[in-house]
């Protein structure tokens, strides 16, 4: 297993990221884990679970499953026989299959790299009859020999790269049901944050779909969270929507409510002991997120906010949400938000946001919905 900017920090840091990595994998799955000369070697009681797990751990840039064996030639041609007439079976070569030999060494031994590969291929035309293609192969088999052992493989998977889980601190994300924020929240994920997730439930504005929409969106999401706890919060936040449409112009609604979110979350974060508030923002996409509403909805809180999706388009965030596995969930039909007004406003100004604000008295009734949760345990 390969792990990639983990490699260039220092040592110090390295070697923190490297045992968290490793921590996070055998929390994982069932295995025997170790690092040597800049990889990981997994020896999973279960290939199958591995490779399905290993695609979804932060630090994990790409996999591949091996055959091991003795670094020595009369041992290795044997394995490499062996292993081309498995691909053979399952119809990855044949005789007319254009192949090459990929050879890497770590340490000392008496040949050379391209000696390795050029006795491998031997091997290969032998066993085969297949052709050598070293500018263009269908078909990659590689040797990775580190010292005395040696490593035969074809498939190189990937990871999703980042930084290990718990290494970057903790964070609340403000979750919805929507595209957006479970993107944003897997990115911040992916820079190694552990998440404490909050949504809020908008009844009687939304319907309980939507509910339950969120709560397959953080199942997924806890996939990714291996050797760290996921933490799903949700808050009764329809009496504060309420007040805004009782006590706000209409055109106030969204901003009212989006301000409140993040003083809530705020709450949350200290309560938590998380350093940052997520949010799936995109500039311009919808009436909260223009820059004059992005400043009065942040103004109340101390806390930065970060917004990964700030500069990507819809097409870029819902590529990625197909990629991660939320898209599916997210666009499920569940009515929207019966709150929202015909005509948001898009340009609010910070001192009528502080004047609405004390009006409908926004810092007492986020500390009543914060006081009165309903915590959640992460979904199994």
């Amino acid at each position: 297993m390969r792990y990639g900017e983990v490699a260039i920090k220092g040592p110090a840091v390295r070697r923190r990221f490297e045992k968290k990595l490793l921590s996070n994998i055998r929390a994982a799955f069932s295995c025997r884990a170790e690092i040597r000369h800049g990889r990981i070697f997994v020896f999973p009681d279960n290939m199958d679970e591995a490779l399905d797990k290993l695609s979804r751990i932060f630090g994990v840039v790409s996999f591949s499953p091996a055959v091991t064996v003795e670094t020595d030639f009369d041992v290795i041609e044997v394995a490499l026989r062996e292993y081309v007439g498995e691909l053979k079976l399952e119809g990855l070569i044949t005789e007319r299959t254009p192949f090459a030999i990929r050879c890497r060494r770590v340490g000392q031994h008496d040949f050379t790299s391209q000696e390795m590969a050029a006795f491998a291929g031997s091997v290969v035309v032998r066993e085969i009859g297949a052709p050598v293609d070293l500018g263009n192969p269908d078909l990659e088999i590689h040797l990775e020999i580190r010292e005395n052992r040696t490593y035969i493989y074809h498939r190189v998977i990937q990871g999703p790269g980042g930084l290990p889980a718990g290494t970057q601190g903790k964070v609340v994300a403000l979750l919805s049901g929507g595209i957006d924020s479970p993107v944003a929240t897997y990115l911040l994920m992916k820079r190694g944050c552990q998440v404490v997730a909050v949504h809020t439930d908008n009844s009687p504005f939304t319907a309980p779909e939507s509910l339950d929409k969120v709560e397959k969106i953080a199942s997924k999401l806890e996939e990714y969270s291996a050797g760290v706890e996921f933490k799903l919060r949700i808050f009764r936040y329809g009496s504060y929507l309420e007040k805004c449409r009782r006590e706000a112009p209409e055109n106030m609604t969204c901003v009212l409510c989006k301000a409140g979110m993040y003083r809530l979350a705020e709450m949350v974060a200290e309560e938590e002991g998380a350093l940052a508030i997520v949010d799936g923002s995109s500039l311009g996409q919808v009436a909260s997120q223009t820059l004059p509403n992005i400043l009065a909805t942040r103004m109340a809180v101390r806390m930065p906010v970060l917004s990964p999706l700030i500069g990507m388009d819809k097409v870029e965030i819902e590529a990625l949400a197909k990629r991660i596995g939320t898209y599916d969930i997210s666009v499920i039909p569940d009515g929207g938000c019966g709150a929202v007004p015909r005509h948001p406003s898009t340009a609010a100004d910070t001192a009528s946001i502080r004047e609405l604000s004390e009006k409908i008295q926004v810092e007492d009734e986020i500390e009543k919905i914060f006081r009165s949760a309903s915590e959640t345990e992460s979904p199994e």
